[in-house]
């Protein structure tokens, strides 16, 4: 049956009618019979990953079925345009579009320029740019950053320009996919102001998140998608599914594993951490917390070995480390998800099934899929599940919800917390203030090159 329609037809920004859509070779259609208009004000998207949430916000500006391929069905609309017929390029006018991987939007490499570069597209004048580009970098909150390199920002600080570009373009649409996902407390609610002020000014929002918290208090509506339909709830009337999120507390944490004496570091050469001295043990989980920007990302490659130290000593006991980067993709390289997991044992010669890790994250039905076709939250997961399976002596995970809906949050915890409780020294650096009291021994902030230890708080 088609869902219920949102709000009044006459003043749709964009209008979805019975529509069907099938990714390439798939015979279970991504969406189905889908029927929604959305007009004035902000819409929020919620549903479990993999549900079809990013499938219905690419049909908005025309990725699916453009770049997508695959076969479609229905009628949708923007702006009076018909998506299924018109190119992405003209799309583009109308609708404002900022994925969940803000790492591969950039075009150019200072932030300025890039905020810029819609507006260079479309002939803006040289004067009107400058003052829309300013504008749009204080909405995002991130003037300070104008002249930075792109290359040298944190995913955070990233995800703001990618949102300063969208603003500048002043688009009647805007599409915000997992838009506070790597977001300190403070760059999420100046990204939930700017979504606020823009419904205020005429715009349609549509933001699809997993924090939803304030955004339930200011949506005109709620869609709920799931197994590719799509129902829209009254956000008053409706509530998100919640998990007891615990972990059984770890047994006492054994010898050193690693430890930082004196670590002044930075990509570029220009200094980001300034004479650090931190130490973890196996057996512990250090939770690294703090603002966009702070360092949490550059101690983690410090850690890790990927990033020299500019002056001080790193020290490591031997044995295998599983990183996770902000970007899971860059880790995805193999033709199905269960060959990423297979490849990690192979090369760590260690003899578990493939499968006890993808079940675990909710992966098996996928286990054959190409991981690069996932979306975002499924992602997170294979990554994840390639490479955290086998006992791995040291643990390093980079905002490893991500994307991540509250089941698989759940599965996370637990595969993290018997890492743990087998040896693993693990460091993850997170705005989940849930996954660090479900896990952390010890909460180490990380500001302005500085680190503070301060009491873990277990749920």
């Amino acid at each position: 049956m088609p869902s219920l329609v949102c709000t009044g037809a006459d003043v749709a920004a964009a209008r979805l009618i019975q529509l069907t859509y099938w990714y390439p070779n798939s015979a279970v259609p991504a969406l189905s019979e889908v029927s929604l208009d959305f007009s004035e004000g902000i819409t929020l998207v919620a549903g479990p990953s993999g549900g079809g949430k990013s499938t219905l916000l690419r049909v908005l500006n025309g990725l699916v079925p453009h770049f997508h391929g695959g076969r479609i069905s229905g009628r949708a609309d923007v702006a009076g345009a018909d998506i299924i017929r018109t190119p992405t390029r003209n799309l583009a006018r109308t609708v404002g579009f900022v994925f969940q991987d803000p790492e591969l939007q950039a075009v150019y490499d200072v932030v300025e320029r890039e905020v810029a570069f819609g507006l260079e597209n479309i002939g803006v004048p040289a004067a009107a740019m400058r003052d829309r580009v300013d504008e749009a970098l204080g909405e995002a909150g991130v003037m300070h950053l104008a002249r930075r390199r792109v290359r040298t920002l944190s995913g955070g600080e990233r995800q703001r320009v990618a949102i300063a570009s969208v603003l500048a373009m002043q688009p009647r649409l805007v599409v915000l996919d997992e838009p506070t996902s790597q977001l300190d407390d403070e760059g999420a609610s100046l990204v939930i102001s700017s979504a606020i002020r823009m419904a205020q000014a005429g715009h349609s929002v549509v933001i699809s998140e997993h924090r939803l918290e304030r955004l339930t208090q200011v949506a005109e509506n709620v869609v709920v998608v799931d197994r590719g339909t799509a129902e829209v709830r009254q956000p008053s009337a409706w509530r998100p599914i919640r998990l007891t999120m615990d972990a059984t507390i770890g047994r006492s944490p054994g010898a050193e594993a690693w430890s930082l004496s004196g670590v002044t570091a930075g990509p570029g050469g220009r200094p980001v951490l300034q004479d650090v001295n931190l130490a973890g043990r196996r057996g512990e989980l250090v939770a690294l917390s703090g603002p966009n920007g702070g360092g949490k990302t550059t101690l983690l490659r410090v850690i890790a070995g990927s990033l020299e130290p500019l002056a001080g000593k790193v020290e490591r006991r031997p044995g295998r480390i599983a990183y996770l980067p902000q970007n899971p993709t860059a880790l995805l390289h193999r033709p199905t998800v269960r060959s990423e997991v297979r490849l990690t044992l192979d090369r760590a010669r260690e003899p578990d099934d493939p499968d006890q890790m993808l079940a675990t994250l909710g992966l098996l039905a996928m286990a054959e899929r190409y991981p690069r076709d996932l979306s975002s939250g499924e992602r997170q997961r294979a990554a994840l599940a390639a490479v955290l399976p086998g006992r791995p002596d040291l643990v390093l995970l980079d905002e490893p919800t991500r994307g991540m809906d509250p089941f698989a949050r759940g599965a996370l915890i637990k595969v993290v917390a018997a890492l743990r409780d087998a040896g693993s020294a693990i460091v993850l650096a997170t705005h989940d203030a849930e996954l660090r009291d479900a896990l952390a021994d010890r909460v180490v902030t990380v500001c302005g090159g500085m680190v503070t230890e301060q009491p873990a708080m277990r749920t």
